[in-house]
């Protein structure tokens, strides 16, 4: 069985119901990954940021969770940054159907199995 693979989730805390429906596609049997996150719903204070620092290191690659809420969401923003500056291979995702929000330097495709599981198995 290949590597387990671990995949950062950065995601508006507003979508993070979206962030738990992401989740739970990890418990498919044949899923060899782990989704990570650090929501918080103050990501402000230096700890938070090492801490995320540290699991954007470990992790292969990073989802984004990609809605009109990611326009003002800081904690997002400064993960995308974390995540652009350790080298870490970055998938945007549509969070909702209905929401194609665009982010600046985030490649974005439709929530769906094969673009998911395609993005993890490049990693």
């Amino acid at each position: 069985m290949a590597e387990s693979k671990v995949v950062f989730i950065a995601f508006a805390i507003e979508d993070e119901r979206q962030r738990d429906f992401l989740k739970g596609q990890s418990l498919h049997p044949r899923a060899p990954y782990e989704f990570v996150d650090m929501s918080v719903k103050e990501p402000y204070d230096s700890g938070w940021k090492d801490k995320v620092r540290t699991r954007i290191r470990r992790s292969h690659g990073v989802i984004v969770l990609v809605s009109k809420n990611s326009l003002t969401s800081d904690g997002q923003a400064w993960e995308i940054k974390c995540a652009k500056d350790e080298g870490k291979s970055i998938r945007g995702i549509w969070a909702y159907k209905d929401d194609r929000t665009l982010l600046a330097g985030i490649s974005t495709v439709a929530w769906s199995d094969a673009n998911i599981a395609g993005f993890i198995d490049s990693l």
